[in-house]
């Protein structure tokens, strides 16, 4: 009886029914969408239902994978991350312009970058770690090597997914890369001056593809590269063309209103609305109280995770979380914002409601590593205080 309540106190239950109703929410939304969207043939519900079962094997697999596991395999993930990345560029398949796709039989396309995002995780923290590690003292010169070795690992699979080409993914490089560095003991000295320069460089781009195009141009830039922009800004500019799917998107939102129209609504049907834009069928079926219900689960699932982070005294598992939440979150927000209009497109899915077997296996091994931290927190103390002893 001691042991197994030993082994139920290791379990998350919190995180775990969280992703039940994320996974039920996925599977009505889809059956919805397939209901107001004769686009495709396939069963898609059938499809994402096999591909949560292979992700839940996934998250016990990842589980197994305690502190020194991590710890020492974290540059062989890597380097397969890597090796993956060039197979796909070399031997992949593309779909809509991308090349980012490999052929699974039976089980249809596997997206590696999904997979390399939670490797990713894993060797920052392991970066960050080893050097606060080695160097106790923080100085700027110091914090400045840091912040090097950080951008260093993280450009290599990078331009590997930039060549795919891959817009979203790479966002998300970036979104973790920058909050793994916000806690990882650089100085505010270097990181204010840094990230408002990034947000200045961003802003006047923005501001010159709205009003200095023909600058761009000079400069080598093509006019369809400032397209995503010019219908973010002003969609009704276009609305046949780029302006169609944002339109499209927030009538379906707003025909919801506070309650929804019921599931099966399809009154206004939209492209992609089982993958990118499922927020829209969500909004659309189920109004203001369903995306908002909705949106207060992923608040609750972050809460959780950041609860682990708290609650673990191994800054390696800190930063791990770290990196999960800042993946998340930022596809929340990246796409909850595109189909409200808030945000520019950027093909990025809602995380575990959206459809795509690639995009959930990923998101689910990250949550499987959250897991795995409050599941072998025990043994990773243990092995750690050994590890102090030999040194």
């Amino acid at each position: 009886m001691n042991q197994q309540n030993k082994l139920a106190g290791r379990i998350d239950y919190g995180i775990i029914l969280s992703l039940m109703l994320l996974c039920i929410i996925s599977l009505i939304s889809i059956y919805s969408a397939q209901l107001t969207n004769e686009q495709y043939d396939a069963n898609f519900v059938i499809k994402q239902a096999i591909w949560w079962v292979i992700s839940s094997f996934a998250i016990v697999v990842v589980m197994q994978f305690d502190y020194e596991k991590l710890t020492k395999w974290a540059y062989y993930f890597y380097a397969l991350g890597i090796a993956m990345l060039i197979f796909v560029l070399l031997f992949g398949t593309e779909i809509k312009g991308a090349k980012s796709w490999i052929e699974i039989p039976f089980l249809g396309s596997l997206q590696p970058s999904e997979i390399v995002k939670v490797i990713m995780i894993i060797v920052l923290a392991k970066v960050i770690m080893e050097h606060n590690k080695r160097y106790q003292l923080h100085t700027v010169g110091r914090d400045f090597v840091l912040l090097g070795k950080i951008i260093g690992v993280m450009i290599p699979p990078m331009i590997l997914i930039m060549l795919q080409p891959d817009l979203g993914t790479t966002l998300v490089f970036i979104a973790v890369t920058a909050g793994m560095i916000l806690i990882s003991g650089i100085t505010w000295k270097i990181i204010v001056p840094l990230y408002t320069s990034i947000a200045a460089i961003g802003v006047t781009a923005i501001w010159m593809v709205i009003y200095h195009q023909d600058w761009l141009l000079k400069l080598g830039f093509k006019s369809y590269q400032f397209d995503r922009i010019t219908t973010w800004i002003n969609p009704e500019s276009d609305p046949q063309g780029g302006g169609y799917q944002v339109l499209r998107a927030m009538t379906a939102i707003g025909s919801g209103q506070v309650t929804g129209n019921g599931a099966g609504y399809n009154a206004i049907a939209i492209p992609e609305n089982h993958n990118d834009f499922i927020f829209t069928v969500i909004g659309g079926n189920f109004g203001f109280v369903g995306a908002s219900l909705l949106l207060i689960l992923y608040f609750l699932l972050i809460y959780q995770i950041i609860r682990v982070a708290l609650d673990v005294k191994i800054p390696f598992y800190s930063y791990i979380c770290t990196g999960v939440v800042m993946m998340i979150m930022f596809h929340v927000l990246e796409n909850v914002g595109m189909n409200i209009g808030l945000l520019p497109i950027t093909g990025i899915p809602l995380p575990f409601i959206s459809y795509g077997g690639s995009a959930l296996l990923g998101n689910m091994m990250a949550v499987g590593l959250v897991l795995g931290i409050r599941f072998n927190y025990q043994k990773s103390m243990f092995t750690i205080k050994e590890q102090e002893f030999a040194e």
